[in-house]
């Protein structure tokens, strides 16, 4: 996973409360079990019109917003349904941090297993967020996670708090898989023991 240190770069604000996973990443992208090319189905049903054509009202559509990397959003994201998808595609489309009052709990967990940082911020902070974020493209964010603060264009600073082991993980790029080949060396000496005790298993 990759190690989530210091990001800069654009946010775009979604003002949009008790945004599901449907509406995150649409149940017909759920076909396939790859983490990569979800990207264009990020918000779909928001992001294109009937005829396939792009919606240019939506905020990743317009040219500030393309390649945000942060999304500031309205509270209660990442509701609805557990599927990994909806990180999965935020991901892909470059997307390593969501900043919001509150989140579904599920996709809150799920996030951090996929290297995606979500930040639980008070609603004055998240106010005070999306101003910065509605400056467009001139006006990046800096998300520094060692120092748990947000810092702004102007050089307002918001704080913010996150589980120390969380914290770590993301840190160190360590999910699931990476947290276990840590104990590389132990499962090991672990396993040839048994062979030598147990050797009809």
């Amino acid at each position: 996973m990759e190690k989530f240190t210091v990001l800069e770069g654009v946010a775009a604000p979604l003002k949009i409360i008790n945004v599901d996973t449907d509406m995150i990443i649409p149940k017909q992208y759920l076909k396939t079990i790859k983490r990569t090319g979800l990207g264009k189905g990020l918000f779909s049903e928001q992001r294109y019109n009937d005829d396939g054509s792009e919606n240019p009202d939506f905020v990743l559509n317009k040219p500030s917003y393309r390649h945000a990397r942060i999304l500031v959003a309205g509270d209660n994201f990442g509701c609805g349904s557990s599927r990994e998808h909806a990180p999965w595609a935020l991901a892909d489309f470059g997307i390593r941090c969501v900043i919001s009052t509150s989140f579904g709990d599920i996709f809150y967990n799920n996030c951090f297993k996929n290297g995606i940082l979500p930040i639980r911020v008070s609603q004055a902070d998240l106010d005070k967020l999306f101003d910065d974020a509605e400056r467009g493209a001139n006006a990046t964010l800096t998300v520094d996670l060692a120092k748990q603060e947000i810092r702004g264009p102007d050089g307002g600073t918001v704080r913010f708090e996150i589980d120390a082991f969380r914290k770590h993980c993301l840190i160190n790029g360590l999910d699931d898989i990476g947290l276990t080949m840590e104990k590389s060396a132990a499962i090991a000496s672990f396993e040839t023991r048994e062979k030598t005790a147990r050797p009809w298993l």
